[in-house]
């Protein structure tokens, strides 16, 4: 499957492509990337560009870049995520510095949770945050997500599990 172009009102979520990679790997560089295990490298953030972009064809989902309509470039990038990384189809969000506040990454992870479930047809996702990740669970819970103590996280990380359900959404 390749990847969707989504959009609301005022966003549009698009596939990635590689004039995107410059901003990605610098957000994965920065000190903003602790949330995911970094800051990285440039050959982790080839990795997890490559990731992003190979889910859509091994499993129908995966990573799309954050684009506010009437803007050039992207502002971060929202993903459903899966495979051996994780025990479970993951939703996740990451928006470059000074993009924070304005609702992007709830609106953007709502909607591609929202066509996950329904275009898709998934029956769960859930969302491994850094448990001092405040700004992530406070988007988490917007998203109707729920504390799941129970669920498995990836590398054995102790990682928060927010658990969102078909038709359940704040």
């Amino acid at each position: 499957m390749s990847a969707p172009t989504l959009t609301t009102e005022r966003l549009t979520l698009r596939p990635l492509r590689y004039e995107d990679f410059p901003a990605y790997a610098a957000f994965l560089a920065t000190d903003r990337a602790w949330g995911m295990g970094g800051p990285h490298g440039i050959r982790t953030a080839w990795e997890y560009f490559c990731n992003d972009t190979a889910q859509w064809t091994l499993f129908g989902h995966g990573g799309l870049m954050i684009v506010p309509n009437g803007m050039d470039g992207p502002v971060g990038q929202v993903a459903v995520c899966h495979g051996p990384i994780f025990p479970e189809p993951e939703l996740g969000w990451f928006l470059y510095a000074g993009h924070e506040g304005k609702g992007i990454a709830t609106e953007a992870a709502a909607l591609l949770r929202d066509w996950a479930f329904g275009t898709r047809g998934l029956t769960a996702l859930v969302s491994y945050i850094e448990p001092r990740n405040a700004a992530s669970i406070r988007v988490a819970e917007r998203l109707g997500g729920l504390p799941d103590p129970d669920a498995p996280t990836p590398f054995d990380e102790p990682d928060l599990v927010y658990r969102y359900l078909p038709g359940v959404a704040a």
